[in-house]
């Protein structure tokens, strides 16, 4: 009876011997959390930074490990270039306009010019709901005549699949570090994991942002539209051959271009002509009567005057006055 007492005994110490063993042992792994963690913020801001990027790469890796739903329907960006020949231009924008938004979307930048004759030139770009592109460009087609198509189309759900995920991570990994500023006691502890928070939270904001221009050009199709006016001369129905208009204007244009050319030719020639008539004067008034004199002997007359008479004689000889 003492011995299965004492047996009991033995067994109830034994008992209570492991009771507290497992509670010294919860306490001294909870103590020694709490001591390694003071430790770190301890040691300085290059241990509490390894500190915060494990416990953010450790969140970043049970993030990574969840997985990403799927998107149902794809992320395709769309844009296209339409030019239509159109006979109003101003009709045809307002035509574009009212179009663009009742598909629910919006006209962006607008560019009008106009040419040396006169004719108007647009050039609008519009943003439309995806699920209305094909309507609304088979819309803008029918305005006028269409010169020029050009459409593409690209597959960007992987891109948007891979932003989301990231954005998971991020956000995981800026909680993270906020949890450990909140332990944080040190000034230097919290100013090591204040450079940490405000890295990673500039690289959340630059994922937000491509998200956010993911689902712009995704969620609406861009579509630049270009109107020109009809030229006014050309003819609706093609002529078999020129006509007695057309021989006669391409005669009066021929009559135009021969009298330009003899123009300059003329004008061209005129100088020389003139100094040809003030030598052919010259030679005609002086030169050439001196000439001649010396050719009969005789001095030349100077030009007006007439030779004086005297009488003769019966003897042939010059009579001489008294």
């Amino acid at each position: 009876m003492r011995a299965s007492r004492s047996f009991s005994s033995a067994r109830g110490l034994a008992g209570a011997l492991l009771v507290a063993s497992l509670a010294l042992a919860g306490c001294s792994a909870a103590g020694g959390g709490s001591d390694a963690g003071g430790k770190s913020l301890a040691d300085g801001p290059a241990r509490q930074s390894g500190a915060a990027g494990s416990g953010a790469d450790a969140s970043d890796a049970k993030a990574g490990d969840r997985r990403v739903p799927r998107i149902t329907a794809s992320a395709i960006i769309r844009t296209a270039s339409l030019t239509v020949q159109v006979e109003d231009v101003p009709k045809a924008l307002d035509e574009a306009r009212t179009t663009t938004e009742d598909a629910g979307g919006f006209v962006g930048n607008e560019t009008t010019t106009r040419d040396a004759r006169g004719h108007e030139r647009t050039r609008v770009v519009l943003r439309v709901p995806t699920a209305k592109y094909d309507e609304v460009m088979t819309a803008l087609q029918g305005t006028g005549k269409l010169l020029e198509r050009d459409a593409k189309a690209e597959d960007v759900t992987d891109q948007v699949v891979d932003v989301e995920s990231r954005i998971k991570s991020q956000r995981a990994s800026v909680a993270r570090v906020r949890e450990l500023m909140d332990r944080a006691e040190k000034l230097s502890d919290v100013v090591a994991l204040e450079g940490e928070l405000s890295s990673r939270e500039s690289d959340l904001e630059s994922l937000l942002a491509r998200q956010a221009s993911l689902k712009d050009r995704t969620s609406l199709a861009t579509i630049t539209l270009s109107l020109s006016a009809t030229p006014a001369h050309k003819a609706v129905a093609k002529d078999d051959g020129p006509g007695f208009l057309d021989a006669l204007s391409g005669g009066w244009s021929a009559f135009l271009a021969t009298l330009r050319w003899v123009t300059v030719v003329v004008g061209a020639v005129l100088p020389f002509a003139a100094l040809a008539a003030v030598l052919a004067f010259l030679w005609l008034r002086l030169v050439r009567p001196r000439l001649r004199a010396r050719q009969a002997g005789t001095a030349p007359l100077p030009a007006g005057s007439l030779p004086t008479s005297r009488p003769v004689s019966e003897s042939g000889e010059p009579h001489s006055g008294s």
